[in-house]
């Protein structure tokens, strides 16, 4: 016989029906199963860097990690301006693409990529993109061409804003922040684990 549950928890003649508790399966985990699933998508092979593959010949770090609280790097090409957009942009690891939208605004086209690496969760973020090449859900290999280097509608001259963080699915935040908790620095970490 089947009985309605009251906000109480409670059947309809004081009865206490037992339900199941939700149980919501954290975000790293949902990551740790599709990455066992997909197993060559592991970055077992370390990160290059997002252009000028692998090494980013023909670019420069215009705004490090840090520098007047930036979160990330700023990638611009050597010929200044907005001599490099419409340049490529590349996945720094192999990984999966947890999101690959218009933020509009000052972020506009984002990628994120979440990377499994030596056992550990860390997520690559793209941001300023004129065109975008993936879609959520996707996969990606080190080096497989993502998306072109824009400029925000003209807010800004092309570059590539690139964070990594070793805490997945922040919120996408400003940009800028004195504090750094989730964030690394993507050069050193790039160069550490090639």
């Amino acid at each position: 016989m089947n009985r309605k549950i009251n906000k109480e928890g409670l059947g309809s003649q004081n009865e206490i029906i037992k339900t199941e508790p939700k149980i919501e399966i954290s975000k790293d985990i949902k990551y740790f199963k599709i990455f066992e699933e997909n197993i060559e998508f592991v970055a077992s092979n370390g990160f290059d860097f997002p252009v000028g593959k692998p090494d980013g010949k023909g670019y420069y770090n215009a705004q490090k990690f840090q520098e007047n609280n930036h979160l990330g790097d700023d990638w611009n090409g050597v010929g200044g301006g907005n001599s490099d957009l419409g340049d490529s942009i590349y996945a720094i690891g192999n990984g999966y693409i947890s999101e690959a939208k218009d933020y509009e605004g000052g972020w506009g086209n984002v990628i994120r990529i979440i990377h499994l690496y030596k056992g550990k969760l860390y997520e690559s973020l793209y941001a300023h993109c004129d065109s975008i090449y993936v879609k959520p859900n996707q996969f990606v290999n080190k080096g497989d061409q993502i998306a072109t280097i824009g400029n925000c509608d003209g807010i800004y001259y092309a570059h590539l804003h690139l964070e990594i963080r070793d805490s997945v699915d922040l919120e996408i935040g400003g940009g800028y922040s004195t504090i750094t908790k989730g964030y690394l620095d993507p050069t050193e970490f790039i160069s550490k684990n090639r």
